[in-house]
């Protein structure tokens, strides 16, 4: 069995995670994965003032010229916006700040959060303007990409490490992607129990694909202050879900579905292949909608 190697470095407010087998260019999979991180955060991270995302959230109100990855990954969200019915929203950045989040997470911990008055009725998204490379947002809306931005950089990052591997899975705080030929049956996935977080409430095998996590205890900041938005009422989310695990074929779009599922609740499984786990400490299991190579046990 070839041996495995894992490079982590800390990127995008999280822990990230290489892994592929041990050989000659690994250091090469490593540097390049790391400098899309870095690169990515730069362009859309919304705590640096000299980002690209920050440029464009400054220029609400007016035509403003992006990048072609800016270009691409706001499509992306805007498609994923309209697929759910506007549960998934990225427009949602008032609110977040309005609800205390409006500073990186880690300082934010440190520090007393200044809740306001959330801002008006959500739905924004349908006002944005994407003409090619061409951004116009509305007057004070502001872009967050969040968690979607991550779940974009794994699938680049991914696909970037096969070029020096055969195969390659990155991890970064919950976005996992593989890609390559790996080795059978598969690299085995552990899902937490949210609630016992040193117990599984799922074990996978994937082959392919990706996986996405998002919970209403991860990035809590007092009591009912945590980063899942619920656009309908532009407050954090009241919602029986306390986790949400979506896997599909890219990072990107589990990312949008477990927003999506975390607002829904058990009827998105009839849309999104996922694990809900709920408050009570039901756990539910989509795999009728399960991808082909992925081999799933609780």
């Amino acid at each position: 069995m070839t041996e495995e190697r894992s490079h982590r470095f800390p990127s995008m407010g999280t822990a990230v995670t290489l892994t592929g087998p041990a050989g000659s260019r690994f250091d090469d999979a490593a540097r390049a994965v790391e400098a899309i991180f870095d690169r990515e955060d730069r362009r859309f991270s919304r705590f640096r003032v000299d980002s690209e995302l920050s440029g464009v959230n400054m220029r609400a109100g007016s035509w403003t010229e992006v990048s072609e990855p800016f270009a691409e990954l706001l499509r992306l969200a805007l498609d994923g916006a309209r697929r759910s019915g506007g549960l998934f929203d990225p427009t949602i950045l008032p609110a977040l700040v309005a609800a205390g989040y409006d500073r990186d997470y880690g300082e934010l911990l440190r520090s007393e959060p200044l809740v306001g008055l959330p801002p008006r009725p959500g739905g924004r998204w349908r006002e944005v303007r994407l003409d090619c490379r061409m951004v116009k947002l509305p007057d004070d809306c502001r872009l967050d990409f969040g968690g979607v931005a991550k779940g974009w950089t794994c699938d680049r990052a991914v696909e970037e490490a096969i070029r020096h591997l055969p195969w390659a899975m990155i991890n970064a705080g919950g976005d996992l992607r593989v890609a390559g030929a790996l080795p059978a049956p598969g690299l085995e996935i552990r899902v937490e129990d949210p609630l016992a977080t040193s117990e599984s409430i799922l074990r996978l095998r994937l082959l392919d694909g990706a996986l996405a996590t998002s919970s209403i205890l991860d990035r809590a900041w007092g009591e009912g202050l945590h980063q899942v938005i619920d656009p309908r009422t532009q407050l954090p989310a009241v919602t029986d879900v306390v986790q949400a695990t979506v896997w599909a074929p890219t990072c990107a779009e589990a990312e949008v579905g477990t927003t999506w599922a975390m607002l829904l609740g058990p009827v998105a499984m009839d849309a999104l292949s996922c694990v809900l786990a709920m408050s009570g400490g039901d756990v539910f299991v989509n795999i009728a909608g399960e991808p082909e190579r992925a081999e799933v046990s609780t």
